[in-house]
């Protein structure tokens, strides 16, 4: 591969997804995209490049996209945002929702399904705290492949055991030969869409928690400050947002304010009107309910 064809897979992925392709990482490129030119026939990187720029081959260029974002995902991964939603965020919004008893979750780089679920066993496991309460969970990803597995919700023995107790595995899972799928309760629990963050994304309606994990880390500054400045309007001033844990709201946006001592999870700030500053009102997030 070439440096002009490299600086070309740059443009295309940072165009398509996001990606930013720092240039000590062609050697990624080339152990993802060698089997997809293969498959396609087009035996080598320059091949592959060459076919891009024709255009007109868009499962080509799905799969180069999907091929070069990354889909690591395991139950209760770091274990933190959990805490955090068990202990802080679920205990506000259970008084602060009393009155319509809904709850909207938004997992916004889904992966293979382990956090949204991981969150929906959270909720299962408040037992009688949610009695009467609809809760919907929402999980988004860029690529149709990983989301196909999520909706299935079937794991192997490798992946049940990174991060899910025992416990919890015996209780929410039904065992399928040598491999374990979650019950259909808890599939029920969650829709599944397609979505690229780089896309409109008003049209989802309102959220009271966002999980947004592990994805901002593969944006450059400007990329970022746009998507969490557009999340922001998802979220009420009362709802959350959840980051990974390298990634950080501050120098980026004034919308959201670190909750304090809690790594990884913001707030909504509020706005002047709110603040006691006459301003006229914002009215966040436009579409309608994921609630049916």
């Amino acid at each position: 591969m070439t440096p002009a064809e490299f600086e070309y897979l740059k443009k295309f992925l940072k165009d398509r997804s996001g990606l930013v392709l720092s240039n000590d990482k062609q050697y990624l490129v080339e152990s993802r995209l060698l089997p997809i030119a293969k498959v396609g026939k087009l035996e080598t990187l320059s091949g592959l490049i060459t076919s891009l720029q024709r255009g007109g081959n868009s499962k080509l260029e799905s799969d180069v996209v999907e091929a070069m974002t990354t889909n690591e995902s395991f139950f209760f991964r770091d274990k933190t945002p959990f805490d955090h939603f068990n202990e802080t965020m679920l205990p506000a919004l259970l008084e602060a929702r009393a009155r319509t008893k809904t709850l909207k979750i938004w997992c916004a780089a889904a992966s293979s399904g382990q956090e949204p679920y991981s969150l929906g066993i959270c909720i299962k496991e408040a037992g009688s705290k949610l009695s009467g309460w609809r809760t919907r969970i929402l999980g988004t990803d860029l690529s149709l492949e990983v989301l196909e597995k999520a909706k299935a919700g079937l794991y192997s023995q490798f992946e049940v055991q990174r991060g899910l107790p025992i416990q919890m595995l015996l209780k929410y899972f039904d065992q399928k030969g040598d491999m374990w799928q979650i019950n259909p309760d808890m599939r029920a629990m969650i829709e599944w869409r397609k979505l690229n963050l780089l896309d409109s994304f008003s049209h989802l309606g309102e959220f009271d928690i966002l999980f947004c994990r592990n994805v901002l880390i593969y944006f450059d500054q400007q990329t970022k400050s746009e998507i969490l400045d557009r999340l922001a309007k998802m979220v009420p001033e009362d709802g959350y947002l959840v980051l990974g844990a390298a990634e950080t709201v501050v120098g980026l946006t004034d919308a959201f304010k670190p909750v304090a001592g809690k790594r990884g999870l913001f707030q909504r700030k509020q706005s002047a009107a709110k603040a006691g500053v006459a301003a006229p009102r914002l009215v966040a997030g436009a579409g309608g309910s994921l609630l049916r």
